[in-house]
């Protein structure tokens, strides 16, 4: 890809870094795309670390760089933040009438039924075209991490899985840690994959954890006041596999935070410490 293919789109200066949000026509998609990259005041002098960010339903590049608070860390630490949109967007794109299916609700997986086929290849963006573009046109140094927030803490977590010594660490506010047991997994699943539940093992932490796929550093915040917990965000089954294994895993309870990004702004700044001390090592 060259220059030309990219198009700005912000541009605003914060904390001495930053902050824009680009758009390209992405081949892996079939559409044209959105994601946002903070650029700390160290990318100007040299190449830095890259957290991706993966937002939840509904969402898309501009929750987490209007809302979380997090430029002011990632300005300090010196860490690049990228983040994406949620899924394939435009007119010719496959949709559904809910919230929790079709655009902005991608699942950071790739689908193999149609009519999602031809387009929600979430997993293939994120892991493959999307850091293409970023060690081409950005100051990276090539270390990585991950994190994520509901929809995107499941995807931050399956692709940490599913890529063993990629990232650093990674990290999840409220994640769904086991889409096959709960009603949102089940009715992107069954639509995106279709019926046969064995398909859906390899878009699952809890079962890549019991499958034995090794996870890095790891950190997992969840509200207990959030209405989606524990019926759609079964955290401790991710917390007792985890623990059966022996893995670094953090798995921290909070009392009165709910499900929104007044919760994720209160422990921003312990995500980003968490994931610079690894990108550090």
């Amino acid at each position: 890809m060259s220059t030309s293919d990219l198009s700005r789109r912000e541009k605003h200066y914060a904390f001495g870094g930053w902050q824009e949000v680009w758009q390209h026509t992405s081949h892996t998609l079939n559409c044209m795309m959105n994601f946002s990259v903070y650029l700390p005041p160290q990318a100007a002098t040299g190449p830095v670390p890259v957290l991706y960010w993966l937002s939840g339903l509904t969402c898309n590049e501009q929750n987490l760089i209007t809302k979380a608070g997090f430029q002011r860390y990632a300005a300090e630490l010196g860490v690049m933040v990228v983040a994406m949109d949620t899924s394939p967007r435009g007119s010719d794109v496959a949709d559904d009438s809910a919230w929790d299916l079709g655009q902005g609700a991608g699942f950071y997986i790739n689908a193999t039924e149609q009519p999602w086929a031809s387009h929600f290849r979430m997993y293939e963006y994120v892991v493959d075209e999307l850091p293409n573009i970023i060690a081409a046109h950005f100051p990276t140094n090539g270390r990585q991490a991950i994190a994520g927030h509901s929809m995107g803490g499941h995807g931050a977590l399956m692709i940490a899985l599913k890529n063993p010594g990629r990232f650093s660490s990674v990290s999840a506010f409220a994640p769904i840690v086991a889409p096959s047991r709960v009603a949102w997994g089940q009715k992107a699943f069954n639509a995106y994959l279709g019926h046969d539940t064995r398909h859906w093992q390899q878009w699952d932490s809890l079962c890549l954890v019991e499958q034995g796929q090794p996870l890095p550093p790891a950190l997992i915040d969840q509200g207990l006041d959030d209405p989606f917990y524990p019926e759609q965000l079964t955290t401790e089954l991710l917390e007792t596999a985890c623990q059966a294994r022996g893995m670094i895993a953090h798995f921290r309870y909070h009392e009165h935070y709910d499900h929104s990004y007044y919760f994720i702004s209160s422990f921003i700044e312990e995500h980003m410490r968490f994931h610079a001390t690894a990108l550090q090592l």
